[in-house]
C-alpha cells in the first residue's frame, strides 16, 4: 500500500524535523509548488464564483474565542494562550470562523450584498496528541481552504447546492475519486450550542439541498454548532475519508449580533454557512499523493517538463528550451547528469519530457514522450511549448 509518508519523502515534498515540531510537516520546494498551483485554481474558481478573498490573523484575543464558543466547546483541541499583560491574551486559533465574523459586522450589511461569500486559506491551529499524529493527514498546524457565506434564510438552499456544485469542480480537476454524502447530525448530549427549532430547521435545509442524492445520516457527527454536510471520497486503500464539508450555522450571527437591512428596511439575522472545496492543504496532499502515487496531474505536477539533452552537444539548446517554458509560465527544469535512460527513469512522476537529439536541435525541434508511455513525433520548439501549456490548464 502507498504511504504518503514515505512517498513524500522520496519525492521530496515535504519533511519533519524534530526540531520543527511533532506535527509541523515543512513544504519542500516541489510540494511547495504543487500546494501553490492547487491554492491558485481554487482562489481562481471561487473568484468567478463571487468569493471575495480575505487575509486574517492566526492569533486572536481570548475574549473573541470566548464569544465564538470555542474556548466552550474547544478548549481540550487549543494551544495555552500567551499572556501579554494581566488583560491581554493571546490564542492560536482552532477555527478560522470568528476573523470571519469580525469581517462581516466591520460595517452595516444591506440584503443587496447577500449572499456575501468571504473566503481564505488561513492556517488553523489544533493541540493534537502526539500519538495520533502522522505525516500530512493529522498535524497541528493546518491551512484551510475555508469560506463564510452570509445569507438570508431564504437563499440557502440555493447557497448550498452552489457550494456542492463547486466541490464536484474542483475535485474532478484534482483527480479525486467521490464516494458520497453524509449529513451529520446532533446526537445525545450537552456539546451543541443553540435552541432545538434552529437546529432542526438547519437540518430539514440540509436534507432538501440532498434531495436526489444518495446520503446517509450521521447522528453525534455535526459541529457543535450546526449540522454538515460530509463529502466523502475515497482514498488509494479504498477507505471513505472527509475532505470537504458544508455546515450551517445559526448561533454565530446570534453570538456576534451580526444582521442585515432587509428591503423593508428592518435588521434581520444572516444564515452563516461554512464551507471548504478541498479541506485542509495538508490532509488534501496527504490523499493526493496516494491516490496519484507522486504522479500528480499535469496542471500542478511539481515539475510539469524535463528537457533531456541527449549529449552535451545540445545542452544548450536544452537550456534555452527550459528558459522559454519558464517564461511563458510552465514549471521547467534541465536534467543532464548520468545516462539519458537514467535520467528518464528519474523523471518517471513528470508529465512531459522535451528529448533534444543533434536531429531535433538541427531542425529546431522537440521530441515529446508523455508520462503515459507516447512518444510524439519531434514538432518545433515553439508548437512543443504549446501543447505542454494546453495539457497543464486546469480542467
Amino acid at each position: 500500500m502507498i504511504d504518503h509518508r514515505k512517498l513524500g519523502r522520496e519525492l521530496g515534498l515535504f519533511h519533519s524535523d524534530p526540531l520543527s515540531g511533532a506535527g509541523l510537516p515543512i513544504w519542500l520546494p516541489a510540494g511547495a509548488a504543487a500546494r501553490h498551483a492547487v491554492e491558485e485554481y481554487v482562489r481562481e474558481l471561487e473568484r468567478r464564483a463571487g468569493y471575495q478573498h480575505v487575509y486574517s490573523p492566526p492569533l486572536g484575543r481570548r475574549e473573541l474565542f470566548e464569544l465564538s464558543g470555542h474556548l466552550g466547546y474547544f478548549t481540550d483541541d487549543m494551544f495555552p494562550g500567551m499572556r501579554l499583560s494581566e488583560d491581554d491574551e493571546l490564542l492560536l486559533r482552532p477555527a478560522l470562523c470568528p476573523h470571519h465574523a469580525l469581517v462581516y459586522r466591520a460595517r452595516g450589511r444591506s440584503y443587496r450584498e447577500l449572499p456575501l461569500r468571504i473566503a481564505e486559506i488561513g492556517g488553523q491551529y489544533r493541540s493534537e496528541r502526539s500519538g495520533v499524529l502522522g505525516g500530512l493527514s493529522r498535524v497541528r498546524a493546518m491551512n484551510l481552504n475555508d469560506s463564510h457565506n452570509f445569507c438570508a434564510l431564504d437563499q440557502v438552499g440555493a447557497e448550498v447546492a452552489e457550494v456542492l456544485d463547486l466541490i464536484r469542480q474542483a475535485h474532478a480537476a484534482l483527480g479525486v475519486r467521490p464516494a458520497g454524502f453524509r449529513l451529520s447530525l446532533r446526537g445525545p448530549g450537552e456539546k451543541y450550542v443553540g435552541d432545538d427549532d434552529q437546529w432542526r430547521r438547519a437540518e430539514d435545509l440540509l436534507r432538501a439541498a440532498l434531495a436526489g442524492s444518495d446520503y446517509e445520516e450521521g447522528p453525534g457527527e455535526a459541529a457543535f454548532y450546526g449540522p454538515k454536510i460530509d463529502i466523502q471520497v475515497v482514498d488509494a486503500a479504498g477507505r471513505e475519508q472527509t475532505l470537504s464539508t458544508v455546515q450551517l450555522d445559526f448561533d454565530k450571527p446570534e453570538r456576534f449580533d451580526l444582521s442585515y437591512v432587509d428591503s423593508a428596511g428592518g435588521r434581520q439575522r444572516p444564515v452563516m454557512v461554512h464551507r471548504s472545496l478541498v479541506g485542509s492543504m495538508e490532509r488534501l496532499f496527504a490523499y493526493l499523493i496516494e491516490e496519484h502515487a507522486g504522479a500528480f496531474p499535469a496542471w500542478y505536477a511539481p515539475v510539469q517538463v524535463v528537457a533531456l539533452p541527449v549529449g552535451p552537444e545540445q545542452v544548450d539548446a536544452a537550456a534555452g528550451f527550459v528558459r522559454e517554458c519558464v517564461a511563458a509560465g510552465l514549471r521547467a527544469e534541465l536534467a543532464v547528469d548520468g545516462s539519458l535512460g537514467a535520467r528518464i527513469r528519474r523523471a518517471a512522476k513528470v508529465p512531459h519530457l522535451a528529448v533534444l537529439g543533434a536531429r531535433e536541435v538541427d531542425a529546431g525541434e522537440v521530441a515529446l514522450r508523455l508520462r503515459d508511455g507516447r512518444n510524439l513525433p519531434p514538432m518545433p520548439v515553439a508548437e512543443a511549448r504549446r501543447f505542454i501549456t494546453a495539457a497543464t490548464t486546469p480542467a
